[in-house]
């Protein structure tokens, strides 16, 4: 199974390296996208990740699963035509599409959580809720294919909460 994972400047180290590791210890291909490939892109701290494809060269239809990790870089992906398009193909694919802090932007920029249960980071419930989304403060929600947690302090149950979603795609 492959699994994307979003990169962008301003990424939120723990909410991309925890899913980006964890997924790859369970024995699944895990790639870093970015709106560009090849490009490295900084944490908020300065940490660097070198995006390892990107998006425009990803075939939604390859991917299992697309995870958007928090932090600003959310904002700046939001941006990418080639990205909501890749997240929006993962979405229409019936595979899974996860997010974390302020990742829901990504999913709300590429039109697929109107009309969804979803949590984010508390400061984009207002953004949620405008979009049409029923928001809840919970570690973590699974509404259909889409799954959505709060902070790094819900990792933990939002990589179990993936990886046993894609245990049932098997």
């Amino acid at each position: 199974m492959k699994i994307g994972v979003l990169v962008e400047d301003l990424y939120n180290e723990l909410e991309f390296w925890y899913p980006y590791l964890r997924l790859k210890e369970e024995g699944f291909e895990v790639l870093a996208i970015g709106p560009e490939g090849g490009k490295e892109y900084k944490s908020k701290v300065g940490l660097p990740k070198a995006s390892e494809v990107g998006a425009k060269d990803v075939d939604p239809k390859e991917l299992d699963a697309i995870v958007v990790p928090g932090g600003y870089a959310p904002d700046r992906l939001r941006r990418s035509k080639d990205i909501l398009d890749l997240v929006k193909g993962v979405y229409e694919n019936g595979k899974i599409v996860a997010t974390i802090c302020h990742g829901g932007w990504v999913l709300i920029s590429a039109g697929i959580l109107k009309g969804k249960r979803a949590t984010s980071y508390f400061a984009i419930k207002d953004d949620m809720i405008n979009a049409g989304v029923d928001w809840v403060d919970e570690e973590v929600v699974v509404d259909g294919n889409i799954v959505t947690s709060r902070t790094p302090d819900d990792l933990p149950i939002f990589l179990k909460t993936i990886i046993s979603k894609l245990k049932e795609l098997k």
